[in-house]
């Protein structure tokens, strides 16, 4: 089995883990769970010899990891792809090159958007995708509907977080004048709203505006920052430290179809963190109302600064659904079960 990987693993990332300094990494956990090789960048611009460096100049390093694949594809009998950018090339050259090939799994994060749907239109590249693992129930049924795929081939998962890194006995809360808020992450964040509506409020507000995985512009960008407001990046570690601190948690999101804001749902949660969300159709298989989370009205600045006074003002409630949202991840999104759950899909076709 070959697992792909979209980026360069740091040469000393299990000493980074060991020593408490990051989290698990799932591609790591997954190589393990499934005795799975792994291809990064690195690997694949060796693997690829001199025509990697033409073709990423041309094309980019996604497509070399794509090229790289399909290179070593007669050595495996099953390809995890994580994520389109790698998974649907490499579908292209397996539909061109024909003959045997291993069954290829695909990691799917937005299928939705109209450029990837016409190319699969185009191409008829579902066919030489065996099975799509989603992490949104949105992009399963879009997926369904679009191309007839049959249902077992189209594998949802819950998302995940490591809850042995993200765990509230881990830091201790540093106190402060007045309650933090925070807000953390890139991707279709709507942080205009919630600087409108955290205008004037007691309270400091804190916005992780990075992330390593995304490459959307920081929306704060350009806007006028409120006195009560602050925004920095934040690593793995110390951003652990900000969810300690934080009374709760917004994920102020613009209208999406798939699992924006995820991550730092999941890691907010682990954190024993309230959250409040934009209500959107693709972030909807995470918080439950009123149990782990509450939803407000998407770009709607009064609603979410409504909410945001409301739990403030209610420790005993916000303390009730961290609670929960620390056991729904316990029990069913942390990065174990997410690795049990691949390894059952992928074991069960060899």
């Amino acid at each position: 089995m070959l697992l792909t990987v979209s980026g360069t693993i740091p040469p000393d990332i299990s000493a980074q883990i060991a020593e408490g300094r990051r989290p698990r990494a799932d591609y790591l956990e997954l190589a393990r769970g499934l005795n799975a090789d792994i291809l990064d960048y690195a690997k694949a611009r060796a693997g690829a010899g001199r025509f990697a460096r033409a073709l990423e100049r041309l094309a980019g390093s996604n497509l070399v990891l794509a090229y790289a694949t399909w290179k070593l594809r007669t050595q495996y009998e099953v390809i995890l792809t994580d994520g389109e950018q790698i998974g649907l090339p490499l579908a292209a050259l397996m539909k061109i090159a024909r003959g045997d090939r291993p069954r290829h799994y695909m990691i799917t994060h937005i299928i939705s958007v109209p450029k990837k749907a016409l190319i699969i239109d185009f191409l008829r590249l579902h066919s030489h995708i065996d099975a799509f693992i989603v992490y949104s129930r949105w992009q399963k049924r879009f997926i369904q509907d679009r191309w007839r795929v049959a249902d077992n081939r189209v594998l949802f998962s819950p998302f995940m977080v490591d809850d042995l890194f993200f765990a509230p006995g881990k830091v201790e809360p540093q106190p402060s004048l007045r309650p933090t808020i925070c807000a953390v992450g890139l991707e279709r964040r709507d942080y205009p709203t919630l600087l409108k509506a955290v205008e004037g409020l007691d309270l400091n507000v804190v916005i992780a505006a990075a992330s390593p995985w995304s490459r959307r512009k920081d929306t704060t960008a350009g806007q006028r920052l409120p006195g009560n407001v602050t925004v920095r990046e934040y690593s793995q570690f110390s951003l652990r430290q900000l969810y300690a601190d934080a009374r709760l948690v917004v994920m102020p999101l613009e209208p999406v179809d798939f699992q924006a804001g995820v991550t730092a749902i999941l890691e907010a949660m682990a954190m024993g963190k309230a959250v409040i969300c934009s209500r959107v159709p693709g972030q909807t298989d995470v918080i439950v109302e009123g149990e782990n989370g509450t939803y407000v009205t998407p770009g709607d600045p009064r609603a979410l600064r409504e909410e945001i006074l409301r739990l403030c003002d209610r420790p005993e409630e916000t303390a009730r659904l961290g609670s929960n949202g620390r056991k729904l991840v316990e029990q069913e999104m942390n990065l174990d079960h997410y690795v049990n759950r691949l390894a059952a899909f992928l074991k069960s076709s060899l």
